[in-house]
């Protein structure tokens, strides 16, 4: 287990405050927190490349940040994917002129959230791209590649691309080559005992005695499978066979590979060379040659005890980015050129007085944008009224989800990481707490639910986190500013909030996620509401329609999200955001006063 912590709920603060008063020689904590980027900023515009996901993988994905390798890294809570607001932090602080490229595993979260702060970028002049890594061959069949989860061949991904930005590639020339990299790379794993979250004293997931799960995830998920645990000759052969099956095509004639053995936590480095020596003689005999194989850990799932082989087919432009030196924090390879401002060597951390003059602009367009968004910002008359109940309603949101935390997680732990319960008490908290200090500024109820859901957004992280604070903002776009709503702006607010999740999330009633619950209740109520039932009645049929269709997807199978590659696992079990956005309504449908 996860023994050493303080406050679980800030792990990943302490942990990012310790890690960078132990290397500030390579790294620097971002301004408000978010992650980390380079002690010293490039001389001369490059592509700033950043790596990024939850914690809990170290060294991936904050240790690869130094010359030579990443340019920064967007660090999310334990197993959940950061939020827009920190990847956008973090690009806002590495970027330095050339542009931003995101690079990250195949989650919905991460895919999401990454995406928005693109976006962002890209509106304030900096071209921003992202690019998931798709390796496992475990989590979707060959037809389906671009559905894979990423694992340990993201490290490979991250190295090449990293070392063609160095070498001064443009943007489009540096995703290039994380494209042509993630197509020639393939990872298989296997687990022998589940991780545990920290402050959690049982694993999210156990393997039988004298069993091994196959295909494993890097979040605390399960193996989609299980047989017995053998010899590591026996280990070796499973995996060297299963990734050689899946030799991409177009690299059937290059012998030369990259090799990757990596280790999940808990399993000794000792235990990985005896897999590496049967390892190694099976790649051989079967024609390869291998070109500076790493063996240890690389890509962790906190405390799993467990491996990962990963096999990239070199060409010789692959080779040469592949072999390229770096020093970081974890991965030191060669000898890097002295730094020198004058001729593009690296300069101390603060940013160029032209940086920093078109950061300032940046930062000055934005308030005021989000001013004039944002306006009218007072509440008058009724509308104070409404944003108090507001406020109540996130407070006895907040008192449910924490007393469901524990069971929201093991729910997300049968086919998930375990962290949806985490996840929404970090999200209602910040939400909660920005609600209350916006009505004592006497904010709209627009403007206090818009400062609710970017909390939530920015706090919880994820793709629920993301979700739920899209929710939130376009609910309270239909509020308006001076009276009490009348039940024709509940029902549009209801819709708007289910357009936002959709849209953003692209999950479908029956694809197992909140929209599950979340369309039958805004299907319900507006229909009491055009009969003519109070507000607060048809709340309470509403959420009764929620609850019913949340436990309903206990016999669905996941289509979206990290739970997909275990469908037939999570079988009996609801979707854990369908089950606390049921709640969530259940408990406003008892507090809330009528509108």
């Amino acid at each position: 287990m996860t023994r050493i912590c303080n406050d679980p709920a800030r792990f990943t603060e302490d942990m990012v405050r310790g890690f960078v008063a132990a290397h500030p020689e390579h790294v620097r904590a971002v301004p408000g927190g978010g992650g980390v980027v380079r002690a010293r900023r490039p001389g001369t515009a490059k592509v700033a490349v950043l790596t990024g996901g939850g914690s809990g993988h170290y060294p991936a994905f904050c240790g690869v940040v130094g010359d030579g390798f990443a340019d920064g890294s967007v660090i999310g809570n334990v197993f959940t994917s950061p939020s827009a607001a920190q990847a956008y932090s973090v690009a806002a602080e590495a970027e330095t002129g050339a542009g931003v490229l995101f690079l990250f595993g195949n989650y919905a979260g991460d895919v999401i959230n990454f995406g928005q702060a693109a976006q962002r970028l890209t509106a304030e002049g900096i071209p921003a791209r992202c690019f998931a890594v798709t390796d496992d061959i475990a989590s979707a069949p060959t037809a389906e590649a671009d559905r894979r989860r990423g694992i340990a061949g993201g490290f490979t991904v991250y190295k090449t691309a990293s070392a063609a930005a160095e070498e001064g590639a443009d943007l489009d020339e540096v995703v290039r080559v994380a494209e042509h990299t993630n197509a020639r790379t393939r990872s298989l794993g296997v687990a022998f005992a589940g991780c545990t979250l920290p402050g959690q004293r049982e694993p999210l997931f156990t393997v039988p005695e004298g069993k091994l799960g196959l295909g494993l995830g890097i979040h605390g998920e399960p193996g989609v499978s299980e047989s017995e645990l053998t010899s590591a000759e026996e280990l070796a052969r499973t995996l060297v066979e299963g990734l050689l099956a899946e030799r991409p095509g177009q690299a059937a004639a290059d012998r030369r590979v990259a090799v990757l053995l990596n280790g999940l936590g808990a399993t000794k480095y000792e235990e990985l060379y005896v897999l590496w020596a049967s390892v190694e003689r099976l790649l051989t005999e079967a024609g390869l040659e291998l070109v500076r194989p790493e063996v240890g850990e690389l890509v962790t799932s906190l405390d799993m005890a467990g491996c990962s082989l990963t096999v990239t087919w070199l060409d010789e432009e692959l080779e040469r980015l592949w072999l390229a030196p770096a020093d970081t924090p974890a991965f030191r390879r060669g000898v890097l050129a002295p730094a020198d401002p004058g001729t593009g060597g690296s300069v101390p951390a603060q940013r160029t007085a032209s940086a920093a003059a078109g950061a300032t602009a940046t930062t000055t367009a934005r308030t005021a944008a989000t001013r004039t968004a944002d306006a009218p910002a007072t509440a008058t008359g009724e509308a104070v009224t409404t944003a108090d109940t507001v406020v109540r309603a996130l407070q006895a949101a907040h008192t449910l989800l924490h007393e469901h935390e524990e069971n929201l997680g093991r729910l997300d732990a049968v086919a998930g990481d375990g962290d949806h319960g985490r996840g929404m008490c970090k999200g209602v908290d910040a939400a909660l707490a920005a609600a209350e200090k916006a009505q004592v500024a006497g904010a709209a109820p627009a403007a206090l639910l818009g400062a609710a859901a970017d909390a939530w957004a920015a706090e919880a992280g994820g793709t629920s986190g993301a979700l739920w604070g899209a929710g939130l903002r376009a609910f309270g776009t239909a509020l308006p500013a001076d009276r009490a709503p009348a039940p024709a702006e509940l029902a549009a607010g209801a819709r708007a909030a289910l357009e936002a999740v959709t849209s953003l999330g692209k999950a479908a009633p029956g694809d197992k996620t909140l929209v599950d619950a979340l369309a039958p209740f805004v299907t319900a109520f507006g229909e009491r509401l055009e009969t003519g039932a109070p507000p607060a009645e048809a709340l309470t049929a509403a959420a009764g329609a929620a609850r019913t269709a949340a436990e309903a997807t206990a016999e669905l199978r996941p289509k979206l999200g990290r739970a997909r590659p275990l469908a037939e696992r999570s079988v009996g079990t609801p979707d854990p955001g369908a089950m606390s956005l049921a709640m969530v309504l259940g408990a406003l449908a008892e507090t809330v006063r009528p509108l």
